[in-house]
């Protein structure tokens, strides 16, 4: 919205600076943290009351856990607020990528807001049938990815780029939106399985949404695009604010959810920030980098898909818990070594994926 002010760039000078997308970037960070640093104690007192016993913790767990009964859920009400206050006020509202992104977003969180609703309200301890989320989230995401291939042209609108390779596109005609959609769904769901521990979730996003940022900004100029040899997607420039108001809301919200936290992040969150990540490497071009850059989420959730697959085909488990960082605790590990080690571990991924961005 503030981006309309450098039209009057030229009879006040000063108000070019909105013109420059690191200038919004930065403003809306510090706008979303703000937001939640400031409201996150009357949204939690808030949920407290409502929620009663709060989220229902796994009676298999660690045992460490059962002390985190009766903490409030759907922190993500907290971080998709900041996100979109500070969205709506540092990004261009005429790109269609940010009304997309923000799409994706609010639609997966208000799948996991319904899920989040059933188990404290005791209507469902499992919260939404599976199948049904899945489908509504499938619809959601072919929508986005129909709207992505609406803004580009041509079979690049369709085509997949593959990391370290130059200029290679393999183009899946309208199969891509199928393919794009599952991105976005596994994103949603893999951050969904990885969101246990305090803090655990929150902070890899935050490292996932920076390494987005750089590469929506990156891909979006003509003149970076054509010295990293990368391809050039005119307008995903904008979305480098959104990055930017997640990882601000992000920094709000881990005030709260540092151990011992005073708030879980629920479906609510994790859906969403898992699905507009998802949102924005199907737009940039880099669906493939986003399994290297969300390497932690991938491993969650791989965890669990080996863990039933296992049990059913054989009566075994290869984890004591799943998903992972559950087996880690059960092997011993305290909870903030799991989720400090697993931070270093997206650290080094998301260097690992940027490192692509040369190496073509």
């Amino acid at each position: 919205m503030l981006s309309y002010l450098a039209q009057f760039g030229d009879h006040l000078p000063i108000l070019n600076v909105f013109r420059y997308i690191t200038f919004r970037t930065g403003a809306s960070m510090i706008t979303g943290f703000i937001v939640v640093f400031l409201f996150g104690p009357l949204i939690i007192s808030n949920l407290r009351v409502r929620q009663g016993k709060g989220q229902p913790i796994r009676a298999d767990g660690p045992q460490t856990h059962f002390k985190k009964a009766g903490t409030p859920t759907m922190g993500g009400l907290m971080i998709i607020t900041g996100f979109l206050v500070a969205t709506l006020l540092w990004a261009d509202l005429t790109n269609i990528y940010v009304w997309t992104v923000m799409m994706v977003t609010v639609g997966f969180g208000a799948i996991g807001f319904y899920d989040d609703y059933l188990k404290v309200t005791k209507q469902s301890h499992l919260g939404f049938s599976g199948k049904a989320r899945l489908a509504i989230e499938f619809v959601i995401a072919a929508l986005a990815c129909g709207l992505i291939v609406y803004a580009q042209e041509g079979s690049f609108a369709t085509s997949l780029a593959f990391p370290f390779v130059k200029s290679f596109l393999l183009d899946l005609g309208w199969f891509y939106i199928a393919v794009g959609a599952f991105v976005i769904v596994g994103a949603g769901n893999a951050v969904n399985l990885t969101d246990g521990l305090d803090g655990l979730a929150i902070v890899p996003i935050m490292i996932a949404a920076a390494a987005f940022g750089l590469i929506a900004y990156l891909a979006g100029n003509v003149n970076f695009s054509n010295y990293l040899q990368i391809h050039y997607v005119l307008g995903t420039g904008e979305l480098a604010p959104l990055c930017g108001a997640v990882i601000g809301a992000g920094l709000g919200f881990l005030w709260f959810n540092a151990p011992p936290a005073a708030i879980f992040m629920g479906d609510t969150g994790s859906l969403a920030l898992g699905g507009m990540t998802g949102a924005i490497a199907v737009a940039t071009k880099h669906e493939i980098v986003l399994a290297i850059i969300g390497g932690l989420f991938v491993i969650e959730a791989l965890s669990v898909i080996i863990q039933v697959v296992s049990f059913k085909l054989t009566g075994k488990r290869v984890f004591l818990m799943a998903p992972i960082h559950h087996h880690f605790e059960k092997l011993g590990w305290t909870e903030s070594q799991v989720v400090v080690r697993f931070w270093i571990i997206a650290f080094m991924l998301a260097f690992v994926g940027l490192s692509t961005l040369k190496l073509r």
